[in-house]
């Protein structure tokens, strides 16, 4: 919560209904949302993040719902995280990896998803490997979905905690005009992709960099600007850095990685990796960000990634109250439905 607000330390007790101005039943991408709907993500955050600071960070908002987590990839910050908000606001958790369910048997997405509602799950969290599964999932599940990071599509949540990191080092929380920088496999990064939407709507300057190979399509979508969003590609990491208030360096996807987009790791950490030296051309107060998990000495050293200026660990430990205000706010709408 912003320096000087007060709050009853009961404020987030339950979610009788959701706010009259969020009418999100899921959370597929950030794409859907609103300025006014990310200002609310944000101030929700801020009272989550209240919430844990508390001895005991954990609340009943909601008491009596099942929240099902159902990753198809591997993964260990937007899981556990996931799953420690749920717990924190009293959910009902059941946590599901693909690789050890009927999953392996053959069971298809559909029939998986319909098994799990009929176990219980009011909330759906699911990860999959092929970009559109949650869009799937949404026609088929009566609850909520949210969207854990789908192919190179989306990843919505890691774009709003992003964005709540940013917020909370920038003078006066305002990104109007700040450069930021997206430094690294920007192909392959549903991230990447979820941040321009977010970055953009909230006016910052944002600037998209890493080699050619790497940036296929971004051009493209730059340049024409869609919905309003503009931002600045290149592959130039001497231009891009200079003067940038702060950089997200994006981890080198190994394994979806195509013969022939680089000469070598050795080469890319040569000319993209995110170094200290390389930082000089950036603000003195730059801040630096990674979504995890890292290449140390690929996409950024390791005294980048553990120095003064990274907010990696910032952006973990915000990661939950983020998806606590998430699931908190599709539960109100749950509810308000219900009660229609």
């Amino acid at each position: 919560m912003s320096a000087g607000s007060e709050r009853p330390e009961g404020a987030i007790e339950a979610p009788a209904a959701a706010p009259a101005h969020w009418a999100h039943r899921h959370l597929l991408d950030v794409d859907a949302l609103t300025r006014p709907d990310i200002e609310l993500v944000m101030r929700t955050a801020d009272e989550m993040h209240d919430v844990l600071e508390r001895p005991i960070p954990k609340v009943p908002a909601l008491r009596g719902l099942g929240v099902t987590i159902l990753f198809y990839e591997a993964s260990t910050r937007t899981r556990v995280s996931f799953e420690v908000a749920a717990k924190n606001l009293s959910a009902d958790v059941v946590n599901i990896a693909a690789a050890s369910s009927s999953v392996s048997k053959g069971e298809s997405l559909v029939d998986t998803v319909r098994t799990v509602e009929a176990l219980g799950a009011d909330m759906l969290v699911i990860r999959h490997s092929v970009s559109g599964a949650p869009y799937l999932a949404a026609e088929i599940f009566s609850g909520s979905v949210l969207n854990g990071g789908d192919g190179w599509h989306a990843h919505p949540s890691q774009a709003l905690l992003d964005l709540y990191t940013l917020r909370s080092r920038l003078p006066g929380g305002l990104l109007e005009g700040r450069k930021v920088v997206i430094l690294g496999d920007v192909l392959h990064s549903r991230v990447a992709r979820s941040n321009v939407w977010t970055l953009t709507a909230m006016g910052a300057d944002l600037w998209i960099c890493g080699p050619s190979t790497l940036l296929r399509g971004f051009e493209a979508w730059a340049a024409r600007g869609a919905a309003g969003r503009r931002f600045t590609v290149t592959s130039d990491a001497g231009a891009a850095l200079q003067d940038a208030d702060a950089v997200m360096a994006l981890r080198i996807q190994k394994e979806r990685m195509a013969s022939g987009l680089l000469p070598s790791l050795r080469e890319y950490a040569a000319r993209y990796g995110l170094t200290n030296e390389r930082l000089r051309a950036a603000r003195p107060d730059a801040i630096v960000m990674h979504p995890g998990p890292m290449n140390e000495g690929v996409e950024i050293a390791a005294d980048v990634a553990a120095g003064p200026r990274s907010m990696v660990t910032d952006q973990v430990h915000n990661g939950v109250a983020v998806r606590m205000a998430l699931l908190y706010l599709l539960a109100g709408t749950r509810r308000t439905e219900a009660g229609a």
